[in-house]
């Protein structure tokens, strides 16, 4: 069990990662900096579209050859009303884990995004790609087309609530930040 109640960007976090012999649990940096990029110019990517991923020159070979699955219990999304960004707290609506399908390139990964279903929709436009258990294995394997399998999936349902604006603040890493308002 990993106690981290506030992960963002350039962290590094628990992904799956299938090998020959197996699956395995490794620690990965949140941002794939391209291989044609230059790093000084340049902000690592931290989301994919699932609608172009295969179009994309930063993605279209990682969508084929290195998948991963990134686990969380929760995550949050800021959702704008007027001047103000309220966050939330966003979870299966069945409280079990998360699994993201995601890509990763050596020690970094991206999550993969889509349109934002209905119940979502009233937080943000965009939301990261959620398989349930048993798409695992199927997104994981090469064989599969992953984009494919993505688009055709069984979608999980969210629930959110609003939660403290400490989110805001990434040095902030303990269970209040979770509390429903």
């Amino acid at each position: 069990k990993i106690n981290n109640f506030n992960a963002h960007p350039f962290q590094n976090l628990p992904v799956i990662k299938r090998y020959a012999d197996g699956n395995a649990l490794e620690n990965l940096n949140w941002g794939i900096f391209p291989s044609w990029a230059e790093k000084k110019y340049f902000k690592p990517l931290i989301n994919a579209r699932l609608e172009t991923i295969d179009e994309k020159v930063s993605f279209k070979k990682l969508i084929q050859t290195t998948r991963c699955i990134v686990i969380a219990d929760g995550f949050y999304e800021w959702k704008r009303e007027k001047n103000n960004k309220i966050p939330n707290y966003i979870y299966r609506k069945d409280k079990t884990v998360l699994y993201f399908a995601g890509i990763y390139d050596e020690k970094q990964f991206c999550l993969i995004t889509e349109s934002a279903s209905t119940n979502f929709l009233n937080i943000h436009h965009r939301q990261p790609v959620a398989l349930n258990e048993e798409d695992i294995d199927n997104y994981l394997n090469l064989d599969n087309d992953g984009s494919n399998l993505l688009k055709k999936r069984n979608k999980i349902e969210f629930a959110f609530h609003e939660v403290t604006k400490n989110v805001n603040k990434t040095s902030n890493n303990d269970i209040s930040l979770l509390q429903k308002l």
